[in-house]
């Protein structure tokens, strides 16, 4: 594992609160739309990659979804997601690994990543996550990641910046795009980032 990424990470979720980071979502409404866009049923099994201590999970428990993963890099954020979700938590399969070195034990229906692949700046790293997602991800993708009108770094570290044409390039050997949405998110300090989210679906299991 990238011992200074994960030191990054683990400081920034040891020193701020929910409200003092910038991706911070109330609703995750366009993560929730894309996900319920796809035609799976409750048992179906859904990773939230570099989920963090975000809502989605929330969410997916109170809808009835009953096979959720969320992995982060950051053992702290998902301790925080954990105290959150008290009992619930125990419901969720919480997976510590930076994703670039995730070894995936099992498949997943859905693949959800808002704000991670953005930060894979090196041709290395993002051929290091298509070749998981692979073998992972024998469903759906949604992908969300700074625009090329969004931020150019985040938390302090540089991010690649995408549109919907380049994000779906990225994935165009394996996944079909599905549908593709701009986002403008309001941080707690009231500035705005704007996103381009992709869904996409698994080319080998078309219909």
């Amino acid at each position: 594992m990238n011992i200074g990424k994960k030191a990054h990470w683990e400081k920034v979720y040891e020193t701020k609160e929910p409200h003092e980071v910038s991706w911070i979502q109330d609703v995750p409404k366009t993560s929730l739309e894309m996900i319920h866009s796809f035609p799976i049923n409750r048992s179906a099994k859904i990773i939230d990659v570099g989920g963090g201590d975000s809502t989605l999970v929330d969410f997916l428990l109170e809808q009835g979804f009953e096979n959720i993963t969320v992995l982060d890099i950051s053992a702290k954020a998902l301790e925080k997601a954990k105290a959150r979700l008290g009992d619930r938590a125990q419901l969720v399969t919480w997976i510590v690994s930076d994703i670039i070195q995730f070894q995936p034990e099992t498949t997943y229906d859905v693949w959800h990543d808002r704000a991670v692949f953005h930060f894979l700046t090196e041709q290395e790293q993002i051929e290091k996550y298509l070749n998981i997602a692979r073998k992972a991800a024998v469903g759906y993708l949604t992908i969300g990641t700074f625009s090329e009108n969004g931020p150019e770094k985040c938390s302090g570290l540089a991010i690649k910046q995408y549109t919907e044409e380049t994000l779906s390039s990225v994935f165009v050997s394996d996944f079909e795009t599905l549908t593709s949405k701009r986002e403008n998110h309001i941080t707690p300090f009231a500035t705005e980032q704007n996103f381009v989210f992709c869904s996409f679906q698994r080319k080998t299991i078309k219909n």
